[in-house]
This record gives C-alpha cells, structure tokens and sequence, in this order.
C-alpha cells in the first residue's frame, strides 16, 4: 500500500490562484462551499422519500414490489456513476484547483436537478420518461463522485491547526440541514394535500423548490476563494500524472472504500430509506416517518461536528475503532427491537441510536480519509474511495434492504448489511493505521 510521490515538475502548468485574504470569515467560507453539499443531499433524500410515488409515475409495472426495486434502481445507478465522476471531475480539480472544480461539479449536479424535476410522467411520453430520470440520476451521480471530495478537501486545506476534524465535519452536517428541509417540506405537503394529489403532482414540488435554490448557490459557490494550501503548491499534477498515482495507490483507494462502507450504509439507511421503510414495511404513517427522519437529521447534524472535534482531541483511530465494535454488536439487535413492536417511539430511539454511531463514525472519517491520501492527489484519491463504497455499499442500501426483507421474511434484516458495512469499517482502519506506523 505504498504512497507514490507524483514527479516534480519545472513549472506549475497553471499559475496558483491568489490566497484567501488573512479576514476571510471561516465561517463565510464554510458555508459556501458546502452549499452544493446542500443541494446534493437535498435531491438524493426527495429520490428516496417519494420513491413510492416515483414508481408509480415513471416505472409503472403490475407489482408494486417490482416498481419500487426498479425505482431504487434508478436511485442506486446513479451511484455507479459516482466513480467515473471522481476520476474525471476529481483529476480536474487536483489539476485546476477547487474552487474551479466545485463551480463545474455544481453546474453539472443542477442540470440533473431540473431534468428530474420536469420529465412528464411515463403516461405522457411512455418509455422516455425513465430513460430522462435515469439520466437525471446519472448526472447527479457524475458529479456528487467529485463534489463531496472537493468540499472535504476544501474544508481540511482551510481549517485551523488541530482542528480539521472539526471542520472538515461541517461537509456532512450540511447534509443534515438539506434532509431537515425535505422532510419538513414533505411534512408540509402530506398534511395540506391528499394522497391523490401528492401521487399526481405533489411529490414535485419540493424538487421545484431544488431547482428554485440552484441560482443562490451558484452565487455563493462564485465567491469562494482557493485554499491557501493549493496555491502554494508549486506543481499541480497533470491528468494522466493523477491517473499513475492512483495506479501506484489502488490498495490505499481500496482501503479507503472499506473505510467509507460503514457511513454510506447507515447514512443512506436512517435517511433515504427510512420514510419507505416506516410506511411500507413497518405500517407506520407516512407523517411518523417524516418526523423521524427529521429528528434523525437533527441529530446527525449535533453529532458530526462532535465526532469530528473528538477526533481531534483523542485521535480518529481509537474514535473509529471503537464505533465500529459498538455497531457490529448493536445493529441487527436495535432493528430486531423496532421491528417486534413497530411504533413511532420505537423508530424514533432505534434510529437515533444509528444516528448516533453514525455521526461519531463519520466525524472521524472523513478527515482521516483526507489525511491517509498524497496531497497532490487528495481530491480524486478521497473521492474515488468514497464513491466506490457508495456505489458497492450505501447506494444500494433502500434496495438491498427491500430484498433482503422480502427473501427472508424478516423486517429487521437491514440489520445484517449494516453489521457487515460496520465489519469493512473496522478491518480497514486497522489497515490503514498499522500501514501508517509502519
């Protein structure tokens, strides 16, 4: 697992942007560029949440089972676009620098945005219109595989010393804010509008008011200034100088994957899922678990930025370990304790328990990440690691929980993934962190 160390070069191929002015607010620069983060999340969580309608509308068949896995199909594909999209996109950030990059990643994200948001239904345009979603969610995918590595390596070039956990944790937390508004806008339209409407026209409208949001965060991405540590570098490598590093470095990426599993899995598990988890296989209402996933969000967004401050103080090794062990031991049994007696209270402790280990976990990761990859690299080494254990892990959690449900007749066996995203979890810190002492 060897660390390559990209080849000097006689001159930077582009001259560095100027530095970020020593009164830049943090906080400014913190919530500009995690304001794509927003919109990424925003749309991921409306996919999942109105799945059911989504099926209905563009992915028709005569079983209801069958509509919804080809819906979390369509969902999960987009996260097979995610790797492509961190080799591309993140090459060219590490090329060009990052606030160009995220400017790009953004402009790309929003047009899947609104292509989703206006396909006619499939009773209107037939067959066209889940090949248009379906290119929707591919866009989306090509560029979340460089936005959420671009943002995480912004907010660690940025941070004050010995506290990057800290803020390099506010990438997730951003997300939190976007789950928090779906959810409430969800809230908001199930209580005013009936089923027949929300199946017609309803579930559309929070995805109007994704589109309604692109202009502002466009603005906000505009003003962003290049961290002060890139353009320092003296040499910013070409694509095909990145393309040798992450040959040279497929263990570290590999090890980064594993290392990702354990928060793409609960993440994707106690937010996208849960609204079709409560209301399809618990019986719950689709209000309940609206109010849970709010909750779950809020949750989260407190958690990260303390899992990520902890880190900083006793290390992301022993926080990672730690959480991990506690995960395998506990996931499959706080779900087989939900799914006995279904109830909102039950839901509501169960999944903030995973919210919990979630947010601990994922304040330590993602720094570590950032810091385990060559600087010259760090974009598309840490995005390729996460989008791969996106697409083989967390985006294909709502359908491989729907499965497993199905095929063994037991509610709780998302349990099992998370156990198993939890085992990669830990096998990989201990990799990586031996591999560093050494």
């Amino acid at each position: 697992m060897a660390i390559s160390t990209l080849p000097p070069s006689h001159a930077a191929q582009h001259a560095p942007a100027p530095a970020p002015a020593p009164g830049t607010s943090k906080l400014g620069a913190v919530l500009r560029v995690t304001s794509g983060n927003f919109l990424e999340q925003f749309d991921f969580f409306l996919f999942g949440f109105y799945a059911t309608y989504i099926s209905k509308a563009f992915f028709p068949t005569d079983s209801e089972f069958a509509s919804l896995m080809l819906t979390f199909a369509a969902f999960g594909a987009g996260f097979l676009m995610r790797p492509l999209g961190a080799i591309v996109l993140g090459a060219y950030i590490d090329e060009v620098g990052r606030r160009k990059g995220l400017i790009v990643t953004l402009s790309i994200m929003a047009s899947g945005t609104v292509l989703i948001a206006f396909v006619p239904g499939f009773d209107s345009i037939g067959l066209l219109a889940p090949l248009l979603v379906l290119a929707g969610r591919l866009l989306q995918g090509f560029s979340a595989g460089a936005e959420l590595g671009g943002v995480s390596v912004y907010l660690a070039e940025m941070a004050t010393p010995g506290r990057k956990g800290f803020y390099t944790a506010w990438q997730s937390a951003s997300q939190q804010v976007a789950i928090v508004l779906a959810a409430a806008l969800g809230y908001a339209l199930n209580s005013a509008l009936s089923q027949q409407e929300l199946a017609a026209w309803g579930w559309r409208v929070p995805f109007f008011v994704g589109c309604m949001i692109i202009p502002c965060i466009f603005v906000l991405r505009r003003s962003l200034q290049e961290t002060e540590e890139f353009s320092k570098q003296k040499h910013h490598p070409s694509t095909s100088e990145v393309f040798a590093s992450m040959r040279q470095n497929w263990r570290l990426v590999l090890a980064g994957m594993l290392l990702v599993a354990m928060t793409t899995t609960t993440f994707y598990l106690i937010t996208v899922y849960t609204p079709t988890f409560g209301k399809s296989v618990l019986h719950l209402s689709a209000s309940d678990s609206l109010i849970v996933t709010l909750l779950v969000a809020v949750s989260n967004f407190v958690w990260l930025p303390i899992g990520g401050a902890l880190s900083d103080r006793i290390g992301r090794k022993p926080l990672l370990l730690a959480v991990t062990v506690v995960a395998i031991l506990t996931a499959y049994p706080v779900m087989a304790w939900l799914a006995s007696a279904p109830s909102f209270a039950r839901m509501l402790q169960a999944l903030l328990w995973l919210s919990f280990l979630f947010g601990m976990y994922n304040g330590a990761m993602v720094v570590a990440l950032t810091e385990v990859m060559p600087k010259e690299v760090r974009v598309v080494g840490f995005s390729l690691a996460y989008s791969l254990a996106t697409a083989v892990f967390g985006g294909f959690t709502p359908a491989i929980s729907t499965w497993l449900i199905d095929t063994t007749g037991d509610k709780a066996a998302p349990g099992y993934w998370l156990s198993i995203a939890a085992v990669c979890g830990l096998a990989a810190t201990l990799a990586l962190y031996r591999r560093r002492q050494g």
